[in-house]
């Protein structure tokens, strides 16, 4: 199994599809570094040799993409600046709201959770 930034890829997908696995990698970014690293793109993750595998990590570590841990923190360290200037965006993050300005009267499901139904309003 080989294991990246901190992320073991799955074992039978191709190289690419595998490093989407790690968190900030994107398929158009995975197929970059594949092709960077010299990589046959058809190989799959298991079949990669010790020499592919270095030369990936090394891909990986020369490239200017903020990758799992750091992406993470630089994301929570942005949402917890918006909640401390008190701004809109802060407040919508806050309340577990959808911040893009899509409408929450019906829809938004995903965000705001499973129904709570309130009881009906008695005579």
């Amino acid at each position: 199994m080989v294991r990246l930034v901190g992320v073991d890829l799955p074992r039978k997908k191709r190289v690419a599809y595998a490093l989407t696995y790690i968190h900030g990698i994107g398929l158009t970014s995975a197929k970059k570094i594949v092709e960077m690293a010299g990589i046959d793109p058809e190989t799959r993750s298991d079949d990669l040799s010790t020499e592919e595998t270095i030369a990936l990590r090394q891909t990986l570590e020369n490239i200017d993409l903020k990758l799992e841990g750091d992406l993470r923190r630089f994301n929570g360290l942005n949402i917890k600046r918006l909640n401390e200037i008190n701004c809109h965006r802060g407040k919508r993050h806050r309340n577990s709201l959808p911040v893009r300005g899509q409408r929450t009267r019906t829809n938004a499901r995903a965000r705001r959770g499973a129904k709570k139904t309130v009881t009906g309003k008695g005579k």
